[in-house]
């Protein structure tokens, strides 16, 4: 039995990238020699085992061959006689295909190195187009890797598009979709992402509600990149240059899908369209089972992400506009939600050409002015001697009085 390296952690490795986990490929041995030593098998469909003390996966090595559709639509045969090669090469990219031994020596019978050299994702054998999952898997690679310079070799590219012609991408679960598509969302670059997967001609297979987007036209006069596709690709590249955790990068994903439904005699202009956009995200993110935290934060978005871009600023009507988004956000019992609406806001912003270092004193005179209400609540001495049917009006006229107050001694800049 002889154990081996292999995978993302050699390839990170070489990078110089962060190693988070590692995997291992087990050569000659059967399950029971596995079991024996204390390692309990997890996989399903072939033996995969965790290490009894570092949890780590080992699985042994194996054949594959294509019997039916879709990624699971495959036998497996795990026996002492299947080679190292024979594992490396049953991989998807040559870079995923390297073992390293125990003495530190690399086995590449891909040229796996060589590619990581010259920076590109290159398929390892025709078989690649046997599994669907492997466009998600090239995408997210491509976005994972980009800050290190790869691209994805023009005929790895042509079979990403003859699996999206094929209909097999019809039968990735809806699991494997959002799991590969969240990973790549917190990557440095989730823009190549769906820019790849629109490459590929699968965007509008797995995300129409994206696919939808290019092409639209938006007002040249707010949006100088026009396009509504790009818009959402250079906001969405805002999400990485402020570091936005995953609710706020998905929110910012779909908040213009209701752009895509905009009526012809409209354009350039997309009026009510975050109105128009509800209905597409609830059924995006029930078919993808995105978490309902998440679904909840696009919601609200992409209904009211216009509300605060139009927040005036000191006149007279900022506290009565300031008051009704806070109430519309439900800011009062929830203020927690609203520094993510805010941080998906100004990247909606900043997503526009020449636009990515504009300021945003509408999200900070929000965030500021809820902060200052809280540290001023109703005196609830006061609220519980009056009537129920008056304490509404009580709290409301207090706010209002509070905001007054905050906004006569504070100077919004950048308005």
């Amino acid at each position: 039995m002889k154990i081996y390296l292999v995978g993302g952690a050699i390839r990170n490795k070489l990078l110089g990238l962060p190693v988070h986990e590692k995997d291992w490929v087990v050569i000659g041995a059967r399950p029971e020699e596995l079991t024996h030593k204390g390692y309990r098998q997890v996989g399903k469909n072939f033996p995969v085992f965790l290490h009894p003390d570092t949890q780590e996966e080992y699985a042994l090595a194996r054949r594959e061959r294509k019997i039916g559709l879709g990624y699971t639509g495959f036998s497996c045969e795990a026996t002492p006689e299947v080679s190292l090669e024979e594992d490396l090469r049953r991989r998807d990219l040559s870079i995923n295909a390297i073992a390293e031994d125990a003495d530190g020596q690399l086995i590449d019978p891909c040229g796996g190195l060589k590619d990581l050299q010259n920076r590109l994702l290159r398929h390892i054998s025709p078989a690649f187009v046997e599994d669907p999952l492997r466009v998600l898997r090239v995408a997210r690679f491509a976005s994972t890797l980009a800050p290190s310079g790869f691209r994805i070799a023009d005929e790895t590219l042509e079979l990403m598009r003859q699996l999206s012609r094929s209909g097999e991408l019809l039968q990735v679960t809806a699991e494997r979709i959002w799991k590969e598509t969240a990973r790549a969302l917190m990557t440095e670059r989730p823009d190549i992402y769906f820019q790849t997967l629109r490459e590929a001609e699968a965007l509008p297979v797995w995300f129409p509600e994206i696919s939808a987007l290019f092409g639209v036209p938006q007002n040249p006069f707010w949006h100088p990149e026009i396009d509504t596709g790009q818009h959402i690709l250079l906001s969405l590249q805002q999400t990485a240059l402020d570091n936005a955790p995953l609710a706020v990068r998905f929110a910012v994903l779909v908040h213009d899908v209701g752009k895509a439904h905009t009526a012809s005699e409209h354009l350039p202009h997309h009026p009510e369209h975050g109105q128009r956009g509800l209905p597409l995200i609830q059924h995006l993110a029930q078919r993808l089972r995105v978490p309902a935290e998440l679904r909840d934060l696009a919601l609200m978005v992409a209904q009211f992400h216009l509300e605060l871009h139009r927040l005036p600023l000191n006149t007279t009507e900022t506290v009565q506009q300031l008051y009704s988004l806070i109430t519309h956000l439900d800011g009062w019992r929830r203020p927690q939600r609203l520094p993510s609406f805010v941080q998906a806001c100004r990247c909606d912003v900043r997503g526009r050409l020449h636009h990515d270092t504009d300021p945003y004193p509408q999200g900070d005179t929000l965030l500021a002015a809820v902060a200052y209400l809280q540290q001023h609540l109703p005196d609830s001495s006061a609220l519980t001697t009056l009537p129920e049917s008056a304490r509404p009006q009580f709290v409301e006229t207090h706010r209002m009085n509070q905001l007054q107050a905050w906004l006569a001694n504070t100077k919004i800049t950048g308005a």
